[in-house]
């Protein structure tokens, strides 16, 4: 099996227009040749600001999600805590600092989870998720343009939400079900608790 970075480019690129930007992000119009040596227009949203998201789990196996009203979806969304990090902060600063905002957790051990695509096809966002453990609770300190609501709940109800549908963000989806993969006995400490 080939790794990504071994399989060759087929596009040509040819032109790129920014449409629309703002402080977050761009839209562009590329002009390009596709795979198959066609002429083609592709559209491109090019994020300024990397994504991270946190689990954070404490001694007795319960975690926390934050839910807020998502202005694309006009509804409530049940996520992990998450946010943008700018390109000259690190990935666990980021995730340090958005934990802290969003839920005012401060954790002692850090852990990465995973590395994430999201929307591909359209977008080049990256992102990454962290495991956190040896938790704090300090004062939360949201932006002010979020409605954020909290939940500490225990994993194993974290993961049924995931399965059956309450929870669709795709960051979150990704790394609920690998934590829940990779450490099945998550679930069975905080069911028994």
């Amino acid at each position: 099996m080939k790794l990504n970075k071994d399989v060759p480019n087929p596009w040509q690129t040819l032109n790129i227009s920014t449409r629309y930007e703002n402080p977050w992000l761009k839209v562009e119009h590329h002009d390009a040749i596709n795979p198959a040596g066609q002429a083609c227009i592709y559209g491109k949203v090019h994020f300024k600001t990397r994504a991270v998201g946190i689990i954070p789990i404490d001694e007795n196996g319960y975690t926390w999600l934050v839910g807020q009203t998502r202005y694309t979806l006009n509804e409530f969304s049940w996520e992990i805590p998450m946010g943008g990090v700018p390109l000259d902060e690190t990935n666990l600063a980021g995730a340090q600092r958005e934990l802290l905002e969003e839920t005012g957790l401060e954790a002692q051990q850090w852990q990465s989870l995973l590395a994430i695509h999201t929307s591909n096809s359209v977008t080049d966002e990256q992102g990454e998720v962290f495991v956190a453990r040896q938790l704090s609770q300090q004062q939360a300190c949201p932006e002010p343009s979020e409605d954020i609501q909290m939940l500490h709940l225990p994993w194993h109800q974290v993961v049924e939400m995931a399965l059956e549908g309450q929870i669709t963000d795709a960051i979150s989806l990704a790394a609920i079900l690998k934590l829940a993969l990779q450490c099945p006995n998550l679930s069975v400490i905080s069911a028994s608790n």
